[in-house]
């Protein structure tokens, strides 16, 4: 591919890289979460969000659990300043959650943002300012001395004005463009806001190591971090902050291994919103936790709803394939994959295990609010006898005896492949009930009585092309002294194969569903019929009476 020759390297490798953090093989604990969502998710939207959206989506995350929340850029624009006062003089921030508002480090507009903060219980105020190679050099065109200075600036400002404005105010700073500014002249800037701001235990200090934009390979980031961690002024008194973008596809695999290597906090959004390739999906760092037994501390227990209001006040859409929150992200159209995933189910019930390991399934859908029928087993024309029996076990409390679940699934997708679509759960339904269930074309039996003695009799009407008749017969069972009845009328022309039972729902009034094969005698074809009534002896005439009626069609 032409061009690729004008693309140098804009990273820095970490000096001196121990990789310990490679050692560990998973995050033991959530880190301190801080969407972004009403700043930096907000700021890439083709519409931005009103007043109104932000106030409920502001909500939402409260809802989701966020501690920290990032609400904008008080000095940026009206709007941003009106909803930072909404909240503040409306009192709608819980006394647990801390906003965050972001500043340059200019005079005018620290003073703005400390005046859109008055009276807050809990505020981060987050300064930054450009330190990468690149900015340096094309953008503001000073020296490495002279873009401390910037920061150094802005870090007394802020002191200054956290002294005058009444509230509570914690501090962050970012060096942004991290990943593409030397980590010794990193650690040195942010040494010297550190400094300036002096932290304690009880009033930590931020420093956030944003991945602006992504120039390197994971491991080459949590690197960075690690040198950062081990080169920063009173380690103990701070809060290592993470702020990936996904410019190379790559801002999970970042914070995971930010976190490694010696990250505390996570910079992020619902869904990856964001500039260019968007942040880092929070929802899916947080359910990788989930997924590996780590309680998060967010929850996503709803998906659907947070789905549906995150498209509705944003106008983005979440992409089906997703992590986690896609529409088909667990949909299985594969006959062999629905029919693991079928067997896995089963396997769980019958070991009464609590632990998960259904393949094809990393978590349990039902944990964020899904359900199996719907969004697990998806019936197209790829789709198994497996999936297909499993979604009418689950969906329909239909148990197919296996034969037969084979011949419906072939004619399931057939019907799918014909009409070149996906069939919902109801269409298989109606598929089941119109073409097997209770089926009477031609043959019909009615008003069936039993009388046990030394075998079993019955009496029953036979309505046979347009004919009726009042037959007797016996059998072994009631089953084959039906079966012997209806010989009478229609001929000898198929033996009874098999015949399967079962109740559809609990309790004295439940219905009964019945299965039954034959197979005719001249073809050697099987056919099934399926029926369903109060009576469960009643059900399996219906079962025979059905098979029949497909077998005369053909």
């Amino acid at each position: 591919m032409k061009g690729y020759t004008k693309y140098e390297k804009q990273f820095f490798p970490a000096p001196e890289a121990t990789a310990d953090w490679v050692k560990k093989t998973y995050i033991e604990k959530p880190p301190i979460w801080c969407s972004v969502d009403l700043r930096d998710g907000n700021q890439a939207l083709i519409i931005p969000m009103s007043l109104e959206e932000k106030l409920e989506f502001f909500k939402l995350l409260v809802k989701i659990g966020f501690k920290e929340i990032e609400i904008g850029f008080p000095a940026a624009s009206e709007t941003e300043y009106e909803f930072c006062r909404t909240l503040i003089e409306n009192d709608m921030i819980p006394d647990d959650v801390t906003i965050q508002v972001l500043t340059q480090s200019r005079e005018h507009i620290i003073a703005k943002t400390f005046e859109a903060l008055r009276g807050a219980k809990h505020a981060v105020v987050h300064l930054y300012n450009s330190t990468s190679v690149a900015q340096r050099e094309q953008v503001f065109r000073k020296s490495k001395e002279e873009i401390i200075e910037i920061a150094e600036f802005g870090a007394k400002l802020c002191k200054e004005y956290r002294e005058k404005t009444p509230g509570h105010f914690t501090f962050e700073y970012s060096p942004e463009s991290f990943t593409g500014t030397e980590p010794e002249f990193a650690a040195e800037i942010c040494n010297r806001v550190i400094d300036i701001w002096q932290p304690t235990a009880e009033d930590k200090v931020i420093i956030n190591l944003p991945v602006t934009v992504s120039h390197s390979m994971s491991h080459v980031y949590a690197n960075q971090v690690e040198y950062m961690h081990k080169h920063l002024n009173c380690r103990e008194n701070l809060i290592i902050s993470l702020h990936p973008h996904n410019d190379r596809g790559c801002a999970v695999a970042d914070s995971e291994m930010g976190l490694l290597a010696g990250g505390d906090r996570i910079e992020g959004t619902l869904f990856g919103n964001g500039e260019r390739t968007g942040n880092v999906d929070i929802i899916t760092l947080a359910m990788n936790m989930f997924s590996q037994g780590v309680d998060p501390q967010l929850d996503f227990t709803n998906m659907p709803e947070i789905c549906e209001l995150y498209e509705r006040v944003t106008r983005m859409h979440v992409y089906e394939r997703q992590p986690y929150s896609g529409a088909l992200v667990f949909a299985a159209f594969s006959g062999s994959h629905q029919d693991a995933i079928a067997k896995g189910m089963h396997y769980r019930e019958e070991k009464g295990t609590d632990i998960w390991n259904v393949p094809y399934l990393p978590i349990d859908p039902t944990d964020i609010g899904r359900v199996y029928e719907a969004d697990v087993i998806r019936i197209n024309s790829q789709s198994g006898k497996g999936g297909i029996g499993y979604l009418m076990e689950t969906a329909f409390s239909l148990v197919l005896p296996p034969k037969m679940r084979e011949v419906f699934g072939y004619h399931v997708k057939s019907i799918s492949d014909h009409a070149h679509k996906e069939l919902s759960p109801a269409e298989v339904y109606d598929i089941f009930m119109k073409n097997y269930v209770n089926v009477e074309d031609n043959l019909r039996a009615e008003d069936v009585d039993f009388i046990k003695g030394d075998s079993m009799r019955t009496t029953l009407t036979i309505h046979y092309h347009g004919e009726e008749k009042v037959v007797v017969a016996k059998g072994n069972g009631s089953l084959d002294a039906v079966s012997n009845a209806i010989k009478s009328v229609i001929g000898d022309v198929y033996t009874l194969e098999s015949y399967t039972e079962h109740a559809l729902e609990d309790g004295s009034t439940s219905r009964a569903a019945s299965y039954v094969s034959i197979k005719n005698k001249e073809s050697g074809k099987v056919y099934w019929g399926a029926g369903i009534d109060s009576d469960i002896i009643i059900s399996s005439v219906k079962a025979l009476v059905s098979a029949i009626n497909i077998m005369i069609k053909g």
